[in-house]
């Protein structure tokens, strides 16, 4: 029995090699090029369901990350806020200090009036254009007191505070959800209401504080020294509660990045191509197109239809 060879037959099937070895190229050099073993979900059929469960997770993790990331910096803008209160608070006390181991009150209420209004620019901090201590009112300037004049009577001092009761929270991970809102009237209230007891004093029959401090002076001045250090005592604690939500809000954002690390490496595993082995399946394809080209040029040459010219 002779087997007939035909040059179509043979022309067929080493275009079909041929065309088999170009897509075996181009599979290989798309894997070096993009270093994934696919595309698309299809490319990873067997894989399809974990890779979008993980994809997915992956997602509402990179949301966690860039809201902490903003949380975290308002809540530093917050801190550098409420440590201006409280250095206010500390110096305001140095001050009064100082009045009595000199005996001299000259400058005592131009001093004074300077570290209220670093407390009350504190209190009336903002972040992004909005107010830090307002409450849901970001647009309204918590703090309408503008100096020592504007604490006496008849001002009430809790009208001097335009925020709400809203106190922000945010959820910082699937289980975690931090207080972040402080309000500026339990920032300064206490603090505005010694500014003013200082202010009525001054005004009243037994001020004004100016050249040497008498001694009904000197007696008020001394108690105020235990009036402004719980003051300064209740702004420091605000600033070290604030630190350990800022603290907090740090940790849970740097456990977060490390499970995203986590599970890009767990995606990686699936997608991610072995470049030795994709390098080595590029160079085998090109040799295999090389070796097809070849036959089916070689093929042509010896084509019947040559051999009768």
């Amino acid at each position: 029995m002779v087997t007939r060879v035909s040059t179509s037959g043979s022309y067929s099937a080493v275009l079909a090699n041929l065309l088999a070895a170009q897509q075996r190229q181009t599979d290989a050099g798309s894997k070096v090029a993009t270093q994934k073993n696919g595309s698309n979900l299809k490319d990873y059929a067997r894989d399809a369901d974990m890779l979008t469960a993980m994809r997915t997770l992956k997602s509402r993790m990179d949301v966690y990350v860039d809201q902490n990331s903003f949380i975290a910096e308002k809540l530093a803008n917050q801190d550098t806020a409420l440590n201006r209160v409280a250095d206010a608070a500390r110096d305001t006390k140095q001050i009064i200090a100082e009045a009595l181991a000199s005996g001299q009150a000259d400058t005592l209420i131009e001093d004074l009036e300077a570290q209220l209004r670093n407390a009350i620019e504190g209190m009336n901090a903002r972040y992004g254009g909005k107010y830090l201590f307002a409450g849901g009112q970001v647009d309204t300037k918590p703090v309408t007191a503008t100096d020592m004049a504007s604490l006496a009577p008849p001002a009430v001092i809790a009208n001097l505070f335009l925020n709400d009761d809203y106190k922000a929270t945010a959820q910082v991970d699937e289980a975690t959800t931090v207080t972040t809102g402080i309000l500026a009237e339990d920032i300064g209230t206490d603090l505005l209401n010694a500014y003013r007891a200082l202010q009525v004093f001054h005004t009243g029959g037994s001020g004004p504080f100016t050249g040497q401090l008498t001694a009904a002076q000197k007696t008020f001045l001394e108690g105020q020294l235990t009036v402004w250090e719980g003051v300064r005592s209740d702004a420091v604690s605000l600033t070290a509660r604030n630190g350990l939500t800022q603290q907090r809000v740090e940790s849970v954002k740097e456990a977060l990045i490390s499970r995203q690390n986590a599970l890009a490496g767990m995606m990686g595993d699936i997608t991610d191509a072995d470049m030795a082995e994709a390098a080595s399946n590029l160079q085998q394809a090109q040799l295999s197109v090389q070796a097809a080209a070849h036959v089916f040029a070689s093929l042509a040459e010896t084509s019947l239809l040559n051999i009768l010219k």
